[in-house]
């Protein structure tokens, strides 16, 4: 899959295992996440058209002891939520960070487009400084805190399943009209934990007050 996703890509895609995705995460062991995959391959949907977030589902958060494991030991105690992003997506749109590590689970096939907090110059970030990698079905990586990223990309027409886990409330709503500007960052903030950077083709979340701060081709994964 890997070597023809290079062949009809201009963009370069490489493996989660490589060298170089460790500047963006790593590749999780010793948790064992077969039952929470096997739940979102029968229990979760793809959406006709678009992508669908869900940040938080009791029966996912009800697997035991996984839950504990995740909650008391990968994030030392804090509460946390496990959901998924299902979806047709094919390009980059958008960054997002949170103050906070997120693990992904590849439930099919799919490709992660990144790129790091400190790329940001001036409010803005080109999208050639991204870097794409293939994340193979079954496989669970650690994104770290200062990793942006976004919906992943489909491999095939069937589209993408992902599963989500984060801390309690990442990505819920919050009032912004009630944020004071203190620092540039601030600009950027979406929802609750999540500071976000989008390409100006996303005029449906710029006007619901996201930050146009993404310069340069729109990036697409073909296949």
């Amino acid at each position: 899959m890997l070597n023809k996703l290079n062949q009809l890509n201009n963009l370069e895609i490489l493996s989660c295992s490589s060298e170089e995705f460790e500047r963006y995460g790593k590749i999780i062991s010793g948790y064992d996440f077969n039952e929470l995959v096997q739940y979102a391959e029968k229990n979760t949907n793809i959406p006709p058209n678009g992508n669908i977030y869900v940040g938080s589902v009791d029966d996912m958060e009800g697997i035991a002891p996984l839950f504990s494991f995740l909650k008391n030991n990968f994030y030392g105690g804090m509460d946390v939520q496990i959901g998924y992003c299902n979806g047709n997506n094919s390009f980059l749109n958008g960054l997002e960070y949170h103050k906070s590590s997120e693990i992904n689970i590849a439930v099919t096939d799919l490709v992660l487009l990144l790129a790091k907090t400190t790329e940001i110059q001036n409010n803005e970030i080109n999208s050639s400084l991204v870097k794409a990698f293939f994340l193979p079905k079954g496989s669970a990586v650690e994104l770290y805190q200062t990793t942006m990223h976004f919906a992943p990309c489909k491999v095939t027409n069937d589209g993408f399943k992902c599963i989500v886990i984060l801390p309690k409330e990442t990505n819920t709503e919050i009032s912004l009209e009630e944020r004071e500007i203190l620092t540039e960052e601030d600009k950027y903030l979406f929802k609750r934990n999540k500071w976000l950077l989008v390409h100006g083709d996303k005029q449906d979340l710029i006007a619901k007050g996201a930050f146009h701060g993404i310069s340069g081709e729109n990036l697409e994964v073909k296949f």
